[in-house]
């Protein structure tokens, strides 16, 4: 699965994923040359999904239980720590860092303080920004600044990494005393070309990504060309409802997306979630798969990001080794 560039120079980095979910941050991290070593994730449905694609990595369960002499030596430590407490897209207060799900950070940012990884990358939902007014935030700045990681920060959106799907996370980078190498890594030093689409100028306003519609309009199936974020644990978009993304026909029947659609939408392989030897006749498969998949981090996003760590750190990693 591995770019073979940081390969052949003999500089791969190695990667301990938490929250790993279904492997958005490993199936990314690995096209871009960084190896997984390591797995957590404690949804029983979700380790069998990456047992299918990485059969001999370890992988430990509820991150509690987990002690730091267990994981694997590696550069990299991700974390998509639960967003359950921290989204917008939830109904009422957000119970923040406090909440039972996200407050699962304290135990990630203990781990990483007994091991001090060379960088740690963290993902969530931009509700992290304003949870608590910002308290939140901050208290995951702190935890990581006083472990000695020099942090970046950066809100990105999966349409910008050609996923069709308006999906927007926060993501942090630090490096272990470097916060100009964790710069380098979120922010890119050359200037695009811009956006070639029509723009304001005529007085028009352009239309939205999602009004533009694809499909046959004479037999079907048609929908928006762009998704709105697939989200499965809110109050509203709970997997079942889909007020927002679905495929009508002519004839009038609309139905949600399906599992398998679901995956293209958020950049997976086909089929990434359904288990060896199982077809999807199962209306509880098929609301596994498609939870599973809401809930994951895009894998074009993280291969990005993998990239850029391969360019900043694996001279670093390298270096290190030889000096031993």
């Amino acid at each position: 699965m591995a770019d073979g560039s940081a390969r052949k120079m003999g500089k791969r980095l190695r990667h301990a994923s938490f929250f790993s979910g279904i492997g958005g941050f490993d199936l990314g991290f690995e096209h871009a040359g960084i190896e997984t070593v390591y797995l957590c994730e404690k949804k029983t449905f979700c380790r069998t999904i990456l047992k299918q694609h990485w059969a001999d990595v370890p992988c430990g369960e509820d991150i509690n239980d987990v002690k730091s002499e267990e994981i694997p030596e590696a550069e990299v430590w991700t974390g998509g720590f639960p967003c359950q407490d921290l989204s917008l897209a939830r109904m009422g207060a957000r119970a923040g860092l406090g909440g039972a799900q996200s407050g699962l950070f304290y135990r990630f940012a203990e781990l990483v303080g007994e091991r001090l990884p060379k960088a740690v990358v963290l993902e969530n939902v931009h509700g992290l920004l304003t949870s608590h007014r910002g308290r939140d935030f901050a208290i995951v700045l702190k935890a990581l600044d006083e472990l000695g990681y020099g942090l970046a920060w950066r809100v990105l959106n999966s349409k910008d990494f050609g996923v069709p799907q308006s999906r927007r996370r926060v993501f942090i980078v630090g490096v272990l005393g470097d916060a100009s190498s964790a710069g380098k890594i979120l922010f890119e030093p050359e200037r695009s070309e811009g956006d070639p689409e029509e723009s304001g100028r005529s007085g028009k306003k352009p239309a939205s990504l999602f009004q533009k519609i694809v499909g046959n309009p004479r037999k079907g199936p048609m929908t928006k060309s762009m998704a709105h974020c697939i989200y499965a644990e809110s109050a509203r978009h709970t997997g079942t409802d889909w007020s927002r993304n679905y495929v009508w026909y002519p004839d009038g029947r609309v139905r949600r997306l399906t599992s398998s659609e679901v995956e293209r939408v958020q950049g997976f392989p086909l089929g990434w979630t359904l288990p060896a030897g199982m077809s999807n006749d199962s209306p509880k498969l098929e609301s596994l798969r498609y939870h599973a998949v809401g809930n994951s981090v895009t894998p074009a996003v993280a291969r990005w990001i993998g990239s850029r760590i391969a360019q900043v750190l694996a001279p670093v990693a390298s270096t290190s080794k030889a000096s031993r």
